[in-house]
């Protein structure tokens, strides 16, 4: 139940003052020409201090940093979510909870490949976070995917399990935890006013996003016309619920003729980055692409309406990001990657 009266105004001026809080590409460029040894030292005195002191005692290298990197991101959310009050609230929170998502998905996939529950603790959800307790105790008792999901029953996200057979898939339990993730956020973002519509837009752009994602995927894998529509997630604008038969059922080339008819895509910048995946042989680069869409939507929309809850999730990806971009320098400069190769893919 949402009560109390939103604040937008000092959300956003909050998030705000954190954004010019966050590293920029100048330092990031410095941190890349640095050792392995010098990088703790220069992530802590970056906003990561708190993190690192924390860790220290127990790892170092690189698996301190990524250690330190998490707790940070977890302790900001917590933090951001403080400052928002009543239906603002609810929409940051919802954002947010992506990652609670994503930890699910993790342990899921531990107990799928049967991890090492040591190693999984020491470099996935780090047994000295106590939120990650739980996480863990998931694992250590579970031997199935049915057993894990029923240790979560008593979280929020176990609904998206209620229609899965016992003996499905880990990609099946995955595409349930999106398609529960994304109507949860699309609920919060029902109402009829403007902030209400303009995250209503985001969200469904990056379901569209994900869609595109899949079906390119499933194409390369070649999964049936069947698992491919099972992998679609409803709700989008660009491909409307309506049209997700006819992509699941069309090959590349049918997916770019659907996309063409709106005048609201750059069907041309996809079909070029397309090209591209196929010469590598990897789809990285649509996913790049798409990725930089969302950014440039997120960054435009967040100031052209102040008074919603995108300049709040505009920080947030802007956090989620920075500590992605660290995490690739430590580990690039770990493995000994040249500063060239590290810039071109993060700067």
């Amino acid at each position: 139940m949402i009560t109390g009266s939103s604040n937008p105004s000092t959300a956003a001026a909050r998030a705000k003052a954190r954004k010019s809080n966050l590293i920029d590409r100048t330092r990031l460029r410095q941190l890349i020409q640095q050792s392995p040894a010098q990088l703790a030292t220069s992530v802590a005195d970056s906003g990561y201090r708190t993190e690192i002191d924390i860790y220290a005692a127990k790892h170092s290298g690189s698996d301190l940093i990524e250690l330190a990197l998490t707790q940070n991101l977890e302790n900001e959310l917590v933090s951001v979510l403080k400052v928002c009050t009543g239906k603002l609230k609810e929409q940051v929170r919802i954002y947010a909870e992506r990652f609670t998502y994503q930890n699910a998905k993790t342990v899921l996939r531990a107990i799928s490949t049967k991890a090492d529950l040591e190693e999984v603790a020491h470099a996935v959800l780090p047994v000295e976070n106590e939120c990650n307790t739980s996480w863990l105790n998931i694992i250590s008792n579970s031997d199935s995917l049915s057993e894990a999901t029923e240790l979560m029953k008593k979280l929020p996200l176990s609904k998206a399990f209620a229609n899965i057979d016992a003996d499905a898939s880990l990609s099946e339990y995955e595409d349930a935890l999106d398609r529960h993730y994304f109507e949860k956020a699309l609920a919060a973002a029902k109402g009829m006013g403007l902030a209400d519509r303009i995250l209503r837009n985001h969200l469904q752009m990056e379901i569209d996003h994900r869609n595109i994602i899949n079906v390119f995927e499933a194409h390369n894998l070649g999964l049936s016309t069947e698992d491919i529509r099972n992998s679609l997630l409803d709700g989008g604008r660009l491909i409307p619920t309506g049209q997700l038969n006819a992509v699941a059922n069309a090959d590349d080339d049918g997916v770019l003729d659907i996309l063409r008819r709106s005048s609201r895509f750059d069907s041309a910048g996809l079909e070029d980055s397309l090209k591209e995946a196929k010469t590598l042989r990897t789809l990285d680069p649509v996913v790049m692409w798409l990725h930089e869409r969302e950014k440039k939507d997120l960054t435009r929309m967040s100031y052209l309406h102040p008074l919603s809850a995108l300049p709040v999730i505009h920080y947030i990806s802007l956090k989620v990001q920075e500590v992605t971009d660290l995490r690739l320098i430590v580990r690039g400069v770990t493995a000994g990657l040249s500063a060239e190769v590290l810039e071109a893919h993060i700067l």
